[in-house]
């Protein structure tokens, strides 16, 4: 990758964490609004104990992604450690420079439930930018990774789990109203997240086409720093006549944006097609024992269901 691409994905990350620590320092800690991750955890301990925010924020954060470097190895990313580090950075200075005030006075409903609107916004837009670059801010997202790895649990739903358990706990600091808000701040945020991320759609994977003369040097850099595989396909192109591999591949919503990357570096005159992959089974995905035995528990309960029914 060029020096040029470099720069360009650290400016992500710099503008991304910044973003996202103005959502948290000039809205969500101010309306105590605890909205999931190590900075719904920072918002219940600044306001219970006093403590800061992204000093809390870093010293979860760096176990966790010690533990994610052992689970998925050393090349996790240099790039998300130095989201990480900026991440709880800017909450903290934003923070100090504020004294986690905020923008609005916070003295009613209707002020509380702007700040979840546009912490929520900021956030997810943060993190999108970050996300874009193939980073992440570190937090629950390695330990939603980590159970996904290890359990039945998929994304989705480790992270309706992890992020549930905080929420929970800002119910019990801040009252439940507090928690629904909060609820609608992670609905805003994952709806920026897609919306950025993976421009249109909400779906788990992208298929992508790659017609390029440059395939073997493109497949090389995805199975070297994307880790999937893919499938030439012959083809002819019709106007030229002449044999024209395509090059099929399906990668995660959040890498898609690095397959194009890798595609424009390698081969700038490619031809690129993307689409959605409704379900994705196999290595690197959902392996395919796990579905099949989610179908049949799902079979079995209907069956189970017609039959009392009928009795």
């Amino acid at each position: 990758m060029s020096k040029r691409h470099y720069i360009k994905e650290y400016l992500y990350i710099i503008l991304g964490t910044f973003i996202a620590g103005c959502g948290i320092a000039l809205f969500d800690t101010p309306a105590r609004i605890a909205a999931g991750g190590v900075n719904g955890i920072g918002t219940i301990l600044f306001h219970t104990f006093g403590w800061d925010p992204g000093v809390v924020m870093l010293i979860l954060n760096i176990p966790l992604f010690i533990i994610g470097m052992k689970v998925f190895g050393p090349l996790y990313g240099a790039k998300s450690l130095v989201g990480t580090l900026l991440f709880s950075g800017w909450v903290s200075l934003i923070g100090l420079v504020t004294d986690y005030r905020g923008i609005l006075p916070m003295e009613d409903d209707l002020q509380i439930l702007l700040a979840a609107i546009f912490g929520g916004a900021l956030m997810g837009c943060g993190l999108a930018l970050v996300m874009r670059t193939g980073a992440n801010t570190g937090g629950t997202d390695i330990l939603v990774q980590i159970l996904n790895k290890y359990t039945p649990f998929n994304l989705g739903t480790g992270m309706l789990l992890v992020d549930g358990v905080i929420i929970a706990a800002g119910a019990f600091a801040f009252g439940i109203e507090r928690a629904l808000i909060a609820v609608i701040s992670v609905y805003i945020a994952s709806r920026m997240i897609n919306y950025i991320v993976m421009t249109i759609g909400t779906k788990y994977a992208k298929t992508a086409y790659i017609i390029s003369d440059k395939h073997d040097a493109i497949s090389r850099r995805i199975i070297s720093e994307l880790h999937h595989g893919g499938t030439l396909i012959p083809g002819t192109g019709i106007f030229t006549r002449s044999p024209r591999g395509v090059l099929l591949t399906v990668v995660h919503n959040r890498e898609i944006y690095k397959l194009t990357e890798i595609v424009h570096d390698e081969d700038p005159m490619a031809f690129v097609f993307v689409h959605e992959a409704y379900q994705v089974l196999g290595e690197g995905f959902v392996p395919m024992s796990r579905f099949v035995e989610k179908v049949e528990k799902t079979e079995n309960r209907r069956s189970t269901w017609k039959y009392r029914k009928q009795s």
